[in-house]
Parts: C-alpha cells; sequence; structure tokens
C-alpha cells in the first residue's frame, strides 16, 4: 500500500507542483495518474522513490515513511519504468536486466537467470539477452525496461509514460501485456500517463489531477466516466464518455451468420459481401454490385475494426466502423465467425441499462 497524506510539493521558485495530496493506493492494484501537462503527476510518483522529496506531509509505502529510508535502499525495493525504457546501452539486454539484483547483492549467476526468466516473461526471446539495445526496437526495448524493473521482485512498480514514446499499435500490445502481467504477479502499480483512454483501461483506480497540482478526482474508471466529480474531469474525460463507457460492459449481443467469399470467387448481389482466405480470416468487403463480377484484391474495401467477443465498446465499434454497417467477428485465430449490428448493441445498452449496470 501507498499513501500520500497532505503531500504537497513546492519548488524554489515558489511553484506548486503538487497541493496537499491525500490518496491510498491499494495493495495490488494499478493506480493511474492522469491530467494536463503541469499538474504534478510526474512530480507525486518521484516522490514516492524519493527522486524528488515532499516539501510538507507524508510519504508511507506499506506504513513506513519514504523520508526515513536511505534513497538508494529505498529504490532498489522499488521498480522503475520510464520512458523510452532508459536502458544502458553499452550493456547487453540480459546484463541490463540483471542491474538491480547485482546492486542488491545477488550473484551474477543468480542475477542472469532471474534476467533471463523475464526476458520470457515480458514476452522477448531468450536469444534477445544477448543483444545490445540499440539492437531493439521501442516496444522490445520497453519490454526490457519492465523485466529490469522486475527483476528484484520489488512490491511496488513506478512507470511513468513508459508507453508514450512507441506507436498506437505497439503501444496497446504493451498495454494488454502489462495487464497480464499484473493478473500474474499482482504488484503495486502507480502508473502516469497524459492519454485519458490509457488511464481507464489500465487502472483499477484513476487519479485526475490538474493544473496547480490538485487532485480533481480520485475513482474507479467506471465512476468517473458516469459520475464526474466536477467540470474540469467532464471535460478531461470528454464529451464522447458515455461511448467510453461502453469499455467496462461486456457485450451480449447475437452473432449473426454470413455467407463469405474469395478472390476468384464470381458473385451475382446487391448486398456486401465478406471476403475472407483460405482459412477464413476476413481480407475486407465487396461493394453492392449490378450483375456478375469477379473478386479482386483490387476491388477490396478495408473493413474497419474486429469483434472478439469482448465489450460493447468494441462491438460497436465493429458494426461502426465497417463500411457494410456489420462488424466482422472472429474467434482468437482470427477466423470469420459472423458478424454484428449496431442495433443490436444499442439493444444490449439499453438492457444493461434497465439491470442498473450503467446510470440512465
Amino acid at each position: 500500500m501507498i499513501e500520500f497524506r497532505a503531500v504537497t510539493k513546492r519548488f524554489e521558485d515558489g511553484t506548486i507542483a503538487v497541493d496537499e495530496l491525500d490518496l491510498t493506493v491499494e495493495a495490488g492494484t494499478i493506480t493511474v495518474f492522469v491530467g494536463p501537462s503541469g499538474c504534478g503527476k510526474t512530480t507525486s510518483l518521484r516522490m514516492v522513490n524519493r527522486m524528488i522529496d515532499p516539501t510538507s506531509g507524508t510519504i508511507l509505502v506499506d506504513g513506513k515513511d519514504v523520508l526515513s529510508v536511505d534513497p538508494p535502499t529505498l529504490r532498489r525495493g522499488i521498480g522503475y519504468v520510464i520512458q523510452q525504457a532508459g536502458l544502458f546501452p553499452h550493456r547487453t539486454v540480459l546484463d541490463n536486466v540483471a542491474t538491480v539484483p547485482l546492486l542488491s547483492g545477488w550473484d551474477r549467476r543468480r542475477a542472469r537467470t532471474r534476467a533471463a526468466e523475464l526476458l520470457e516473461t515480458v514476452g522477448l526471446p531468450a536469444e534477445f539477452g544477448k543483444r545490445y539495445p540499440a539492437q531493439l526496437s521501442g516496444g522490445q526495448q520497453q519490454r526490457v525496461g519492465v523485466a529490469r524493473a522486475l527483476a528484484a521482485d520489488p512490491p511496488v512498480l513506478l512507470m511513468d509514460e513508459p508507453f508514450s514514446a512507441v506507436d498506437p499499435i505497439v503501444r496497446e500490445g504493451l498495454q494488454d501485456e502489462l495487464l497480464r502481467l499484473q493478473a500474474e504477479i499482482g504488484k503495486t502499480i502507480v502508473f502516469v500517463t497524459h492519454d485519458i483512454d490509457e488511464a481507464l483501461k489500465l487502472g483499477d483506480k484513476v487519479a485526475v489531477m490538474r493544473t496547480g497540482g490538485h487532485l480533481a478526482q480520485y475513482a474507479k474508471p467506471a465512476e468517473l466516466l458516469s459520475a464526474p466529480a466536477n467540470d474540469f474531469v467532464a471535460n478531461f474525460v470528454g464529451k464522447d464518455r458515455g461511448y467510453r463507457t461502453l469499455t467496462f460492459l461486456s457485450a451480449d449481443v447475437p452473432v449473426h451468420e454470413i455467407d463469405a467469399v474469395k478472390v476468384g470467387d464470381t458473385v451475382t448481389s446487391n448486398s456486401w459481401k465478406l471476403v475472407v482466405d483460405d482459412t477464413r480470416r476476413p481480407l475486407g468487403w465487396l461493394s453492392p454490385v449490378d450483375g456478375s463480377v469477379e473478386v479482386t484484391a483490387d476491388r477490396l474495401i478495408a473493413g474497419g475494426s474486429l469483434y472478439d467477443g469482448g465489450t460493447l465498446r468494441s462491438a460497436l465499434d465493429a458494426a461502426l466502423s465497417s463500411p457494410s454497417a456489420l462488424g466482422v467477428t472472429v474467434d482468437a485465430e482470427g477466423a470469420v465467425v459472423g458478424v454484428v449490428h449496431a442495433d443490436d448493441v444499442l439493444k444490449a445498452l439499453a438492457a444493461a441499462r434497465a439491470a442498473g449496470e450503467v446510470p440512465s
């Protein structure tokens, strides 16, 4: 558990970065600090491991005041992941991961064995241990950064905008990987981001901060969306927060059968046709045609996002992003199992409202 008790940080020029912060991060959960630039979210995180000391107030980690612990000793017990990983360029990946265990007194063999195990845990092949950071992609470097932070098995993990420097596709994959890891290891994580969607996806609870270091609201993601505490939170979460609420509702929508065609087929149809490959993976759509036409690759229209049976948001997004207004549904291998209709998603939302799962 991490506790902020009336914590204030005032810099020498008089700037107040954090103002009377009261907040408790429950053990084994992810708390996300989110807010605009200059709101004190990174300063708050860095006060936990004493990279910055508070001006007043108390920060407790598992009941112990951080100011009572020697900073190097404190930091060896707290994992820390930053933007762009911050790896040592002259050390191999394996030695980067083994750094903290070695500093903590582990022998070299044990530290390197632990490092190799963690590379596998974060989804990197064992042979990557012999490479240097410059030989890795940005996403791979971030995975190494996470592995290094976990190497000494710290109970607390601080993550300062760790995924902001990678492209959106890699970023989504890293977010999913973090959630998978957390389900296995159950660390107490404080995560800083400026991206509200990332905060809502990752956080068990989200702390929305505003300029001047004030805590505007601290709540579960669904509560932030349904009941923002004030206009600042409402505006920061966004005017489409009703749509984001669908992220927290499991989809219970019918999946309709659809006849798919393949490249090379000849079709006669005045309706949209889904085109798949030999393994029934979707390739795109063929628009309605007059008469007969051969299905060729140059006729295909991109099909939008895919629905994998998850949330109402993903089901609705698949339907709305599809040129045919039919959301393509796939199984775990990516093969088409049918389609969902936007009307069915709205009916499921109405049912959820009636059941009290979302505010009406």
